[in-house]
């Protein structure tokens, strides 16, 4: 008698452990189809992970020439990645830097800028990555809201402006020959009078809130420190009404002698309203535009 062949059990009829056990067996070959359906049917790479180094830097590097800056940032990025050293990645390095500037991520830039300075500090164009840290600080804001409510950046915080300020300093110091440093000199001139009006800021905050010693005390700390500046003047002018309005005749008296002598045409001195009042609609809201105390 031929007998009937043996037919596997309906899933439903195998026992609970073998089914487990077939589960179990199973389990790898499934993870690997979900997988590849998840893979959407790539068939190929992205390009930045097949092309050489040479051809990486060649497609940034026109990128960044041709003012595609998101692209070049992706290429140079991932040259770096892929071949962190050698001249392609000292090149990509600075370019990255740049690339990321001009797509206003600044950390992101300034980190990068950093990083090349630390491990390439005798690089042919060190004095370019200093000028480029300067631009990077230079350059950055305080946010969307504070552009558009405040255009002033002396009435926001200055730390920004006062290490930009390092930055091209220290460019002038290392390399008094570079080619940056005529450029870094005028920026370093307008940041040097940003950073005075920011003191004048505050002390006129003090001085308008009647609180005569901290407005005398920013005032001379801008003259000591920022003595050619324009704001130098206000300061003389802010630590005259202040001493004279706490009884300090004599040392009104010396700062006046001061202001005459160096800013003779000052409106102070011509008995006219000085400092000027702030126009309606900044009264309406006094706490905009008004400098961080401290």
């Amino acid at each position: 008698m031929i007998s009937a062949p043996v037919l596997p059990l309906p899933t439903f009829m195998v026992p609970s452990r073998m089914r487990f056990r077939l589960l179990f067996l199973l389990l790898p070959f499934l993870l690997a189809g979900v997988a590849l359906s998840g893979c959407g049917g790539k068939k190929r790479l992205d390009a930045v992970e097949v092309l050489p180094v040479e051809e990486l830097y060649a497609e940034g590097k026109r990128s960044l020439d041709n003012g595609n800056t998101g692209r070049a940032v992706k290429y140079l990025q991932r040259l770096v990645a892929r071949f962190p050293y050698g001249e392609y990645s000292e090149l990509a390095q600075l370019d990255l830097a740049y690339a990321q500037y001009k797509e206003r991520k600044y950390e992101e830039a300034y980190s990068s800028v950093n990083r090349f300075i630390k491990l390439y500090p005798a690089h042919r164009n060190i004095d370019y990555a200093y000028y480029l840290r300067g631009l990077v600080n230079f350059d950055r804001q305080s946010g969307l809201l504070a552009r558009w409510i405040e255009s002033d950046y002396t009435r926001r915080d200055l730390n920004h402006a006062r290490q930009s300020f390092q930055d091209f300093s220290a460019l002038l110091k290392r390399y008094p020959n570079s080619r940056y440093v005529p450029e870094a000199r005028q920026r370093m001139v307008h940041l040097r009078n940003g950073l005075a009006q920011g003191e004048l800021n505050t002390a006129l905050f003090y001085f308008r809130r009647s609180a005569y010693i901290g407005a005398i005390n920013r005032s001379q700390f801008l003259v000591e420190n920022y003595q050619e500046t324009p704001q130098a003047g206000d300061a003389l002018a802010i630590m005259i009404e202040s001493y004279s309005r706490l009884g300090r005749a004599e040392q009104s008296q010396k700062a006046r002698k001061v202001l005459v002598a160096n800013f003779p045409s000052h409106p102070y001195l011509s008995g006219g309203q000085w400092p000027e009042r702030r126009k309606l609609w900044w009264q309406l809201v006094p706490m905009i535009g008004e400098a961080r105390a401290g």
